[in-house]
């Protein structure tokens, strides 16, 4: 074969050579981008997980330092007693005051509701005494209203034979228990009895005019 017949038939090899050569760097493009495609995936999933795993350490530390939600039971919704309203002369000495005051028992159940119905004139009673014995100035502060809130809690079972502490009497009792040291020993006390459960839960005023 001449020389010439050699050089026409060398570029084929060559050709296919080059060939190849595309076939590997393709390969080998497509194997970096797999790579890639996978690095950057597991980086959004390691970020997604600090994220909530930092979220949920912060809610975790709220929770530890934020007091307890109270919520309302849907299945057990709360019954409330409204009664008339009370007016009644205060014990104002130097001047003639009166007071206006709604009043809302909330308690256990609607059964114990229809309890309370039945003993209301011995109930409102009670309470017209309590408001009786107040001043206007008395009624006119927050502890004085919350002091009769509890007072009218107390009068509000008191018809049904349920006793519960007084709160009045409480205060006597922490103020000689205060001057015990200047006072020669008082008699040793009767041990109290357990207190009663109080379907009565809560006193709401609905209306509080003091003139």
């Amino acid at each position: 074969m001449s020389a010439a017949a050699e050089a026409s038939a060398a570029p084929p090899p060559a050709k296919g050579g080059k060939k190849k050569l595309i076939i590997i760097i393709a390969a080998v493009v497509l194997l970096l981008a797999a790579a890639g495609g996978g690095a950057v995936f597991y980086l959004k999933k390691k970020a997604a997980a600090e994220a909530a795993a930092a979220e949920a350490d912060g809610e975790g530390a709220s929770a530890e330092h934020a007091p307890a939600a109270h919520h309302a039971d849907p299945a057990h919704p709360p019954t409330f007693v409204p009664l008339d309203p009370f007016v009644v002369n205060l014990a104002d000495k130097e001047v003639d005051k009166y007071a206006q005051v709604g009043i809302t028992l909330e308690v256990d159940d609607a059964h114990f509701a229809d309890q309370l119905k039945a003993y209301m004139p011995a109930i409102r009673n009670g309470i017209l005494l309590v408001l009786a014995h107040k001043t206007s100035q008395e009624l006119l502060t927050r502890e004085g209203k919350d002091a009769l809130a509890a007072e009218v809690m107390r009068e509000s079972v008191r018809p049904l034979g349920i006793e519960i502490e007084d709160p009045e009497a409480d205060s006597a009792d922490s103020a000689e228990a205060a001057d015990g040291e200047a006072k020669p020993k008082a008699k040793k006390k009767k041990k109290k009895a357990p207190a009663e459960h109080n379907p009565v839960t809560k006193v709401h005023f609905s209306s509080f005019i003091v003139q």
